[in-house]
């Protein structure tokens, strides 16, 4: 789970909300959170395109291996720009032999219409990385 990998890193003063719409997979991450001690991990059960956040919220997010099985990718992207603050960014990462994958043509327009610019990508043989930078979207910095 990437995001415990992620919660271990930004320790002490970093946080991470954990999105997920499966419930059973949910429960799992958080306790393994609780397992390996992780106190700055909070479980949030919510679909990407609806989620429960005030704009401008966070700098960062990440999706591995789940931009594609959404309904909408287009609705996602939009709905990640709305919570980010201005200059946020968004790594998208996709695995080729994921049956839902998106090719980075693809994740290149999709970002385009979220008003995400494509920093960098990333190719390995299993697939790529790509970070996504917010153009527009909520500043809320003094």
């Amino acid at each position: 789970m990437y995001a415990l990998e992620l919660a271990e890193a930004v320790v002490p003063d970093g946080t991470i909300d954990l999105v997920d719409d499966q419930p059973r997979l949910l429960e799992v991450a958080m306790r393994r959170a609780r397992e390996r001690g992780l106190a700055n991990v909070t479980g949030v059960f919510a679909d990407v395109r609806y989620l429960p956040f005030d704009d401008g919220t966070y700098d960062a997010a990440y999706l591995v291996a789940a931009l594609g099985r959404v309904t909408s990718p287009e609705a996602a992207l939009t709905e990640i720009a709305r919570v980010l603050r201005g200059g946020g960014r968004v790594v998208v990462g996709e695995l080729n032999d994921d049956p839902h994958v998106i090719g980075p043509a693809r994740l290149g327009r999709l970002a385009a219409s979220a008003a995400f610019q494509v920093s960098r990508r990333d190719f390995a043989e299993c697939g790529y990385l790509a970070e996504l930078v917010l153009t527009g979207g909520t500043d809320t910095a003094a």
